[in-house]
C-alpha cells in the first residue's frame, strides 16, 4: 500500500490552510508526485472536513515556487496551479508550503489558462507584510505559469496523466 504523505498548505502568518492526507505514488523528472481518490476528504484550517468526490493528484516540483493539482473529469477545472513558497518536504510524510494566493487554473471547456484571486494577493501583501522578494517570486512564477499551461508543456500536457490513472 503506498505511503499516506500529510500535504499542508500555510498561509504567510503560519496558520493551516488547506490540509490533507494523500498516497505517495513516484517521482520522475518534474518532482514528486501525490494522490487522492474520489470520495476522499480535505479540509481548510480546522474547520470540518470537505468532500472531495473527484480524484486528483498534485505534483510538488523539485524547485519552484509553485504545486499543480490535476484533476479528474467531470470536474470542471482540469488544472489547479497554486503559487506558493517551494515546497519543503519537513519528513518523508510530511510536505508543507505557503499558499501565496495567486493561482492559475485551466477549466476543461477553456482554450486558455486564467489568473485568479489577484485582489487576495494585493490585500494580503499589506496584511502579512509580504517581502519584496516573495512578492516578485509569486508574480514572477503565476506568468511563467500562464506561459507554460497555456503553451500545453510538460507536465501541463500529458505527464500527470499516467499518475492521475492510478488514482482513479
Amino acid at each position: 500500500m503506498p505511503e499516506l504523505v500529510y500535504v499542508n498548505y500555510r498561509k504567510y502568518d503560519g496558520s493551516l490552510h488547506w490540509n490533507l492526507r494523500m498516497r505517495r505514488l513516484g517521482e520522475d523528472e518534474h518532482g514528486v508526485w501525490l494522490g487522492l481518490p474520489a470520495n476522499s476528504v480535505m479540509r481548510k484550517g480546522h474547520s470540518p472536513e470537505v468532500p472531495v468526490p473527484e480524484a486528483h493528484v498534485i505534483l510538488f516540483p523539485r524547485e519552484g515556487w509553485w504545486t499543480a493539482v490535476f484533476n479528474a473529469a467531470p470536474r470542471s477545472t482540469q488544472i489547479y496551479c497554486d503559487i506558493t513558497t517551494p515546497p519543503q518536504w519537513v519528513s518523508g510524510t510530511e510536505v508543507t508550503m505557503i499558499d501565496l494566493d495567486l493561482d492559475v487554473l485551466l477549466k476543461r471547456e477553456e482554450p486558455a489558462p486564467r489568473l485568479v484571486d489577484e485582489d487576495e494577493f494585493a490585500e494580503h501583501q499589506v496584511r502579512y507584510g509580504y517581502p519584496a522578494d516573495v512578492i516578485e517570486h509569486a508574480a514572477g512564477t503565476a506568468q511563467w505559469l500562464m506561459k507554460q499551461v497555456g503553451a500545453g508543456a510538460e507536465p501541463f500536457a500529458t505527464a500527470y496523466r499516467s499518475w492521475l490513472a492510478l488514482v482513479e
